[in-house]
């Protein structure tokens, strides 16, 4: 008696080179796949940045221009009205306290501002509470000539907020608020 059985399957060569192929197929797609997932996250980062300026931008620039101009109250721009411009930037400090953030009544206010400022209207919440491990500084100068860098000329002033991401990138907005 005589039994002529074939065997089916895979024998170990086969089954080594199979899971060696597919490594290498599964290596290639990962490779190309996960840089591409790590980038999806950046205009994420982008829009909340640009969020973040633009709100604190539009609330800078709808102040008065200097400390000794107040055109709403019919004081005029400074220099015309026979008070010079200020000569310091930066917020008022009452009593030698921390500048109350309520009180920023003009640009040069918001001069050195950072993400450890609070919210407006605020007194406990931070921009930091928002923008978790988000950074941000706000730099006044005058800048009358208009080129992007400071200047004695006291007709306009360069506002420029750097925000930086969590993923380091680093964007800056800027804007002038003319003397007016």
């Amino acid at each position: 008696m005589h039994c002529n059985t074939s065997q089916k399957g895979f024998t170990l060569i086969e089954l080594v080179i199979g899971i060696v192929v597919f490594s290498i197929a599964m290596t290639m797609v990962f490779s190309v796949i996960i840089p591409r997932s790590q980038g999806s996250v950046d205009p994420i980062y982008q829009v909340r940045a640009a969020k973040l300026a633009s709100a604190l931008m539009s609330e800078i620039r709808s102040k008065a221009y200097d400390e000794n101009s107040n055109p709403s109250l019919g004081a005029g721009p400074c220099g015309d009205n026979g008070s010079a411009c200020s000569t310091t930037l930066g917020a008022e400090e009452l009593d030698g306290s921390t500048p109350d953030r309520n009180l920023f009544d003009d640009v040069d206010d918001y001069h050195g501002f950072t993400i450890d400022g609070l919210l407006l209207s605020d007194n406990s919440a931070k921009y930091a509470d928002l923008y978790a491990n988000y950074n941000l500084n706000v730099s006044v100068v005058y800048g009358g000539d208009y080129d992007g860098t400071a200047d004695g000329a006291t007709n306009a002033k360069l506002i420029t907020i750097t925000v930086e991401m969590p993923n380091k990138e680093t964007v800056s907005f800027a804007s002038y608020r003319g003397n007016y």
